[in-house]
């Protein structure tokens, strides 16, 4: 199976080459067709297409090294060929050389021409032998360019990091974003306790530890069954959710009884998390554009055993009508973004994403906010948040807002927080977390209080 494997892994970086699917999805479709799938290859799939992801920049200026033909003219499949290669010669020392190699010319026989095969048999044993001489950018001559290749980043990304950073931090975020995170889960508190919670995963998972400011989070690495088939997840006892978006929930601080909208669900991570807090009493809407995904957010709050959910189906591109939904206590905008955030789970969006899709985003963000300011009851919270760090898509966003609503201000000192999470607060009243700094996903949000 391990070929079939290695065949799966090069469709999934073929597939993302078009830009029209996320690693998430594209992955979640090759599991659905895939369910013959031991669990050992699940794992090299995943260490294969993540490991690809993360180091393609420093694969690809290797592979540049030893190419006779520039990487812009060697076939996109090809030249994944080679960086599955490549990956498994350098970073994963159980396979040997031969059978990376020769894994690798027996894919090219079947998407090239042969002397296309004989260049990727010859580039991959020459890397093999000689890949710990090649020379890499000097950082004291060129830290933009050093950074890039040696830490995998886009350049663009690398230098407003530097511009904003400094060289000591951004090194230290690339190597966070660069590092396997564990698998991070919130208690589900409707059904158990945290402590119960982790006694339960103990066997089925190793270093079970609790996160360290929110208070319901448990995390852990190499679980020996996939997440859905625990006994702990088919009982509905937590759901999959890191630490940076759980602060989000606990930033709303949800009430027994209140009405709450949760505007871009999605599949209802955060939805559990507010209904949970808001020991599902009360009335909680969950509103996506997309179908399948409130179908999906359904099924986990029936798992999860809570009641009060609605779904809407809206494109918060376009204006809400208040008749049709009345006004909310507390409304939670987890806003479509970058993703730059969250790299180190995603390391698609490193190549995906680029400098002009910042201001797009933007763009979209602003308008959400205005399409939903007016849904908000007098003395009610309006929370804004995204999977990133870019001002951009941070404090340009609020200050933006609030220049045209000037009903809202930010609560600079929000309340029912733990007295850990008040640290992350800043003088601003943003809350702002780093892979680097606070080991979980880089987040940005915000709590804002509309007047009497």
């Amino acid at each position: 199976m391990t070929d079939d494997v290695r065949k799966t892994a090069l469709h999934i970086l073929n597939t993302l080459e078009k830009g029209h699917k996320t690693l998430d999805s594209v992955i979640e479709d090759v599991f659905r067709k895939k369910n013959l799938f031991s669990r050992k290859d699940r794992a090299l799939l995943q260490a294969l297409v993540f490991g690809v992801l993360r180091w393609r920049g420093r694969l690809d200026w290797i592979i540049d090294y030893f190419s006779e033909t520039r990487l812009n003219r060697v076939d996109p499949k090809v030249l994944n060929i080679l960086r599955l290669g490549l990956f498994q010669i350098i970073y994963l020392s159980r396979i040997p050389v031969s059978a990376a190699v020769n894994t690798s010319v027996e894919m090219a026989k079947t998407a090239a021409a042969p002397w296309v095969v004989r260049y990727v048999n010859g580039l991959l044993r020459n890397a093999a032998r000689k890949y710990q001489n090649v020379p890499f950018p000097d950082i004291d001559k060129d830290p933009v360019k050093a950074l890039a290749t040696e830490k995998s980043f886009p350049k663009w990304l690398i230098k407003r990091w530097l511009d904003r950073f400094g060289l000591k931090e951004t090194v230290l975020l690339c190597d966070a974003i660069n590092t396997i995170p564990p698998i991070t889960v919130r208690c589900n508190t409707l059904k158990t306790s945290r402590e119960k919670l982790m006694k339960a995963f103990k066997g089925y998972a190793e270093k079970i530890e609790h996160t360290n400011y929110a208070p319901d989070g448990v995390f852990f690495f190499n679980p020996k069954r996939s997440i859905p088939k625990i006994e702990a997840f088919e009982d509905g006892l937590f759901q999959v959710q890191d630490e940076a978006a759980q602060l989000v929930t606990l930033l709303l601080n949800p009430q027994p009884g209140e009405t709450v909208l949760d505007a871009c669900a999605g599949l209802g991570g955060k939805t559990g998390h507010i209904a949970q807090m808001m020991k599902n009493r009360g009335r909680l809407v969950a509103m996506d554009k997309d179908e399948k995904k409130l179908l999906r957010l359904k099924s986990e709050m029936h798992r999860l055993g809570i009641s009060i959910v609605t779904t809407c189906i809206h494109d918060l591109n376009n204006p809400l009508n208040q008749d049709r939904f009345g006004k909310f206590d507390r409304i939670l905008i987890d806003a479509p973004c970058s993703g730059l955030g969250v790299l180190r789970r995603n390391p698609d969006a490193k190549w995906s994403t680029s400098k002009q899709n910042l201001a797009h985003y933007q763009e979209r963000q602003a308008r959400f906010l205005d399409n939903l300011a007016h849904l908000v009851k007098p003395s009610g919270v309006l929370v804004y948040a995204v999977c990133s760090t870019e001002p951009e898509e941070n404090e340009s966003v609020i200050n933006s807002f609030l220049n045209k609503h000037a009903k809202f201000a930010i609560e600079k000192s929000p309340t029912g927080l733990h007295f850990d999470f008040y640290s992350l607060v800043n003088n601003n009243g943003y809350v702002k977390t780093f892979p680097h700094l606070n080991n979980m996903d880089g987040f940005f949000s915000v709590c804002m209080k509309r007047k009497k």
